[in-house]
């Protein structure tokens, strides 16, 4: 596929590909005679990887070291695990703090109407 297939399949933009690439988030792209990138299934998963990734907020540094130690081999399986069990942590902690703002949010807004009923009648109130 070409970088504008590929920029298009997952909406990013060409300079994003090229940025991922060149950062060492996505492995070296093979291409063709002409130099042209030409990416392959493998390089696909990589992009959709990395994009869901970075969508859960994962941070680019962590996820360069590991695709860098993917590119190292068989070897660094728990030093990768470790960093995806890392992030996932960090992820889990995340998600317990946007819940409890999720509940503070609610709170507000079932309360909300009351409060501002009473703040008017207060001051209709004071206009008389």
């Amino acid at each position: 596929m070409t970088i504008a297939e590929v920029s298009k399949k997952y909406a990013l933009t060409a300079d994003t590909l090229r940025y991922y690439e060149r950062i060492g988030l996505v492995p070296p792209v093979g291409r063709t005679g002409g130099g042209i990138r030409d990416y392959s299934e493998n390089d696909c998963g990589w992009v959709e990887f990395i994009k869901c990734m970075r969508s859960a907020g994962i941070p680019v540094e962590a996820l360069i070291e590991y695709v860098a130690l993917f590119q190292q081999g068989d070897a660094t399986h728990a030093a990768r695990k470790q960093i995806l069990v890392e992030q996932r942590e960090q992820l889990l902690a995340r998600m317990a703090e946007m819940q409890r703002i999720l509940a503070r949010l609610n709170t507000k807004i079932e309360h909300y109407d009351d409060v501002v009923t009473e703040a008017e009648e207060k001051l209709a109130g004071a206009d008389k």
